[in-house]
């Protein structure tokens, strides 16, 4: 595992030097001067380029982009523009009420793929497995902002069930802090959970066709045993590989998803810094995404090695 990761390392720092140089640059072509936002639209240009120079931005983008990494290597992020506050605690603001949200939706990406493929495949009505796929891809194919505004018409206001939207705490209100976390959890589980179950389907059906499950059937051994004991295992570091990358997706999806419901999470936090142009916020925000879902990848690997011991990294 050890040699694993350092032969792994220098290629997920390229990654990341190149996402740093990526988003750097796309926030400088995205049309909108800081300054300028922050002058107002009566603002002179004398004042318009002493906000450029107490900020910064006067200096060439070599220089800006140096002293951007500086500040992440050192972990002062600085302040940010338009926001207030010093970034790094605008994002600790958010970032723990964000990983409260991608790891309900996590659980719940597991908890409802592995049931669904396991029972589409031991089903013994074809029309039942048709029907599973079938909601599967609705799932996949309905987006999370529409399928926010369903669950939150059935569940809040239709039926009565749940909150609409807002946050609690774990700790301080545990029971009210589950009802308001999940609409969007399930919101933000269902279009990667409906990846995983029809991925994970089809991994067992293959696995099923192999000539050691026909074997086993001609000796006698229950379909639910060979399901278990051989099917599963063959099937599943494939299956641990797509929830690695959906794990990012969950990330991503979260912005969307925290705005439906009005979660105060990093969402909200990155929607108001690109509205503001707080140049900042964004790219640290972002630069962070990229460094959870290297750390994802890495781990993925490693687990994929341990479930499937014809893995050798050595």
């Amino acid at each position: 595992m050890r040699t694993f990761l350092f032969k792994r390392l220098p290629s997920a720092l390229a990654v990341l030097v190149a996402a740093s140089f990526t988003v750097f640059l796309m926030l400088r072509l995205i049309p909108g001067d800081p300054a300028t936002t922050l002058a107002g639209p009566d603002a002179s240009p004398a004042t318009v380029a002493a906000i450029r120079a107490r900020l910064g931005l006067d200096a060439p983008l070599a220089e800006q982009y140096l002293h951007w990494l500086g500040q992440v290597l050192s972990g002062d992020l600085g302040p940010s523009y338009a926001i207030g506050g010093q970034v790094s605690e605008l994002i600790g603001d958010g970032l723990a009420a964000t990983f409260q949200l991608t790891v309900a939706a996590l659980l719940l990406v597991v908890l409802l793929a592995v049931p669904t493929a396991l029972y589409a495949v031991s089903a013994r009505r074809r029309g039942l497995a048709g029907v599973l796929r079938a909601l599967t891809t609705g799932a996949l194919a309905v987006p999370p902002f529409v399928t926010g505004v369903v669950l939150v018409l059935v569940f809040a206001v239709g039926l009565g069930l749940l909150p609409a939207g807002g946050h609690a705490s774990l700790f301080d209100a545990p029971d009210l802090a589950v009802q308001y976390l999940a609409l969007p959890a399930l919101c933000l589980a269902l279009p990667s959970a409906a990846i995983l179950a029809r991925y994970l389907q089809d991994g067992l059906e293959r696995a099923l066709g192999e000539d050691y499950v026909r074997t086993a059937t001609a000796l006698g051994v229950s379909r639910r045993r060979i399901l278990w004991r051989h099917a599963l295992p063959n099937a599943l570091p494939p299956a641990v590989t797509v929830l690695g990358l959906q794990i990012g997706r969950l990330i991503a999806g979260a912005v969307v998803v925290e705005r439906i419901f009005a979660w105060p999470g990093l969402g909200q936090l990155i929607e108001q810094g690109v509205s503001r142009r707080d140049y900042p916020v964004v790219q640290d925000l972002l630069l962070l995404v990229v460094v959870g879902y290297v750390a994802v990848q890495l781990l993925t690997d490693l687990l994929y090695s341990w479930l499937d011991p014809r893995v050798r990294w050595e």
